[in-house]
């Protein structure tokens, strides 16, 4: 257990603090509620820990040899997660009413898991999990799928923290014109969150 301490204190910081996926599913919540955002949060834990468990079986090593890749892949995602703050900063002002459903396109299931494969820190987490907590023995890959298992256990609560936080800041959307400032605040933490990956 105890080589595992500095792992579960990585996965949790890595889960816990601000970045795009954290920012979407506080978004999300607050506009559809905890119960509709749990999937989305069991998707997005998993596609991170889908992500450790590939970047361990070779895909990292792929990746460290051939840099231009892995520079594409972040570019790609940096600009998908842009369009996505603008969709969101854009998007015209509706009051959340309690007794009526939110109408408008959801983030879903597959749409958070594969939210994983463009968001720069989750590569950046996965790279990170396996150089250095992997190690090099014989039972690496062994290593590695506990890793992973692990990951997606600790960043659930992480991630349904910040469900419970969008669930919180809905009370003060009631109207269109706080539920549209609320809206512009997401997408330019989105695009912080973003952006800062390049600096990391």
């Amino acid at each position: 257990m105890q080589p595992f301490l500095p792992f579960i204190l990585f996965a949790f910081v890595a889960s816990i603090t601000p970045g795009p996926t954290n920012i979407l599913v506080l978004a999300h919540s607050s506009r559809y509620g905890l119960i509709a955002t749990l999937p989305i949060v069991l998707s997005a834990c998993g596609g991170a820990a889908l992500l450790v468990l590939l970047v361990g079986t070779g895909l990292g090593d792929v990746l460290a040899r051939h840099g231009q890749i892995q520079t594409l892949m972040a570019w790609a995602g940096i600009a998908w997660l842009t369009w996505l703050a603008w969709q969101i900063f854009s998007a015209p002002a509706e009051a959340i009413n309690p007794d009526q459903p939110p109408k408008g396109p959801r983030l879903g299931p597959f749409g958070a898991a594969g939210l994983q494969l463009v968001n720069p820190k989750t590569w950046m987490m996965a790279l990170a999990v396996v150089s250095v907590f992997a190690g090099t023995d014989i039972d690496r890959m062994m290593k590695v799928m506990w890793l992973s298992l692990a990951f997606f256990l600790i960043s659930i609560p992480c991630m349904t923290v910040w469900a419970y936080l969008g669930v919180s800041a809905a009370r003060f959307c009631r109207s269109a014109i706080s539920m549209k400032r609320f809206n512009q605040v997401m997408a330019v933490l989105l695009l912080l969150s973003t952006w800062l990956t390049l600096v990391v």
